[in-house]
């Protein structure tokens, strides 16, 4: 989870539930460090310390232990402090963890550019993963079409394209192999000439 959205009521749950969870710390994050484990810092780990919160309201929300790490990005150069409940697994291995969930904010900033879903029509979980796998399904099918056509224009003109002739009965490698602007074509033929030169 990123760590604008850290809520420790919520962390509890999971932890009650059973599901362990990573996520960054807040910078003013108050807490007693309990145990202190030896860490390689030849892999960018810092520290992998056993904290208790000891916040006004973070000490009754999440009584438990927690685990706090830090890494070293060295591509990014930044410092990354992140918190868990699991003690079972390196801490090199949370830290990656941690690392993957950027490409999870990657991939769904890619949904909401390339997918054009304005809304969902549902809001159940089959509903929302319904109209997902359409919109891919649409993308990957107007991605086979570009390829097989050998069209040069984008996926976007191509969707853009599709959208304003869906209904209509022109023959897709002819709707978009089309180079004139059919908003300057419809501009000029609609205009009124005042003198013909």
């Amino acid at each position: 989870m990123d760590r604008a959205y850290l809520d420790y009521r919520r962390l509890r749950r999971f932890t009650i539930a059973g599901a362990f969870f990573v996520t960054r710390a807040k910078r003013n994050l108050r807490c007693t460090i309990r145990d202190v484990r030896p860490v390689d810092r030849t892999t960018g780990l810092r520290s992998d310390h056993t904290i208790v919160l000891n916040g006004i309201k973070t000490a009754t929300l999440y009584p438990e232990s927690l685990r706090r790490g830090a890494f070293y990005d060295v591509e990014h150069k930044r410092r990354i402090v992140f918190i868990t409940n699991n003690f079972a697994i390196p801490a090199l291995t949370i830290a990656g963890l941690y690392k993957c969930r950027w490409q999870i904010e990657l991939f769904f900033k890619w949904i909401k550019q390339h997918l054009r879903m304005k809304a969902f029509f549902g809001t159940s979980d089959n509903a929302v993963k319904t109209q997902i796998w359409i919109a891919i399904s649409v993308y990957v099918l107007v991605a086979i079409v570009k390829k097989e056509l050998g069209v040069q224009r984008s996926l976007y003109e191509i969707l853009q394209v599709l959208s304003l002739t869906l209904f209509e009965k022109t023959p897709l490698f002819q709707a978009l192999q089309a180079e004139i602007d059919a908003s300057k074509q419809d501009a000029d033929r609609n205009q009124l000439k005042l003198f013909e030169l």
